[in-house]
């Protein structure tokens, strides 16, 4: 057993053990000793990618293109403050965004000229990855309920170069009954308990973590997931995902709103193009879930990536 696991909370490596397959425990484990391999995205909405990565070539950043995201580039842990000094990084010409965070939209599969909810959309990372696969066509709403928030997800977007992006200061639960069924898809990318980033190096990560807060945090996402819901057209896709690993907070999200609307929606298989995930869980300390849970999926940290949950269900 590795010594970092008496450092967090006893309860949450006792979750963490019954969440993950029994082979990804340890590796789990050791995501919380070392941060993820820093990931940065080229900007087409600022410059053409060749010419961006001739000039990353001028600071001797070595790169390792991901084979399966177009523009993405994970680097060394010793070159992400070199890199983030740059003016590359300055002028909006690259953005650093963990390679899980980018799959969600990946899925989301927007179109040019579409219509779409980025509903907890600070700091705006995904924003800026739906502009971009959009060419700042059609029309983004970025929702964002805390102010500090809301004036850097303004700031990203302006950096990045993202116009086609509204942004809106208020309560993402109370968008549907200003635009109901309105949204091609949404994502919600929910507010959530940050477990896949707490770090043993930074014990405040993981200082205000309880079972509570879990909790708090459900009623949150269930009252979110109700209004991306009613805000999606029929037909539409509906994303969502959270940084963490509580059932509570996953799982048991996607079963309340499949019961909450029986006849609207369905959870679609997601295809993964790696091998480090696994299937939404059946149950949780005895409650059974809806049987289409189980097509979500759960990304298991490794070296490059952060843990991650996502479903894609379609009304």
């Amino acid at each position: 057993m590795m010594p970092t696991e008496f450092h967090l909370p006893a309860d949450f490596i006792r979750r963490l053990q019954a969440i993950v397959p029994a082979h990804a425990y340890e590796s789990c484990l050791a995501s919380f000793a070392q941060p993820s391999l820093p990931c940065i995205r080229v900007n087409r909405l600022k410059g053409q990618p060749n010419e961006i990565l001739t000039q990353l070539a001028t600071l001797g950043i070595a790169l390792s293109p991901i084979h399966w995201l177009t523009d993405s580039y994970q680097l060394a842990h010793q070159n992400k403050t070199i890199l983030s000094q740059s003016d590359l990084h300055e002028q909006g010409l690259i953005y650093f965004q963990n390679l899980s965070s980018m799959v969600p939209v990946l899925h989301l599969a927007p179109q040019a000229h579409q219509t779409i909810l980025d509903l907890t959309a600070a700091p705006g990372s995904k924003t800026l990855q739906i502009a971009t696969l959009m060419k700042n066509t059609g029309w983004i709403s970025a929702v964002e309920n805390v102010k500090s928030r809301f004036f850097k997800l303004k700031d990203n977007l302006k950096t990045q170069g993202a116009t086609n992006v509204h942004t809106y200061l208020m309560d993402g639960t109370r968008v549907w009954r200003k635009c109901p069924e309105h949204f091609d898809h949404v994502l919600l990318d929910a507010p959530c308990s940050t477990e896949s980033r707490f770090q043993l190096s930074k014990p405040a990560s993981f200082a205000y973590w309880s079972e509570r807060k879990i909790k708090e945090m459900a009623i949150k996402q269930r009252k979110l997931i109700y209004s991306a819901v009613q805000s999606l057209k029929p037909g539409g896709t509906l994303i969502y995902s959270t940084c963490s690993f509580a059932p509570e907070e996953n799982e048991a999200i996607i079963h309340a709103i499949l019961h909450k609307f029986p006849q609207a929606l369905t959870v679609e298989t997601i295809e993964l193009p790696f091998t480090n995930w696994q299937a939404g869980l059946s149950q949780w300390k005895k409650k059974s879930y809806h049987p289409q849970v189980m097509l979500s999926r759960r990304i298991l940290p490794t070296d490059g990536m952060e843990a991650f949950f996502l479903c894609k269900l379609k009304k």
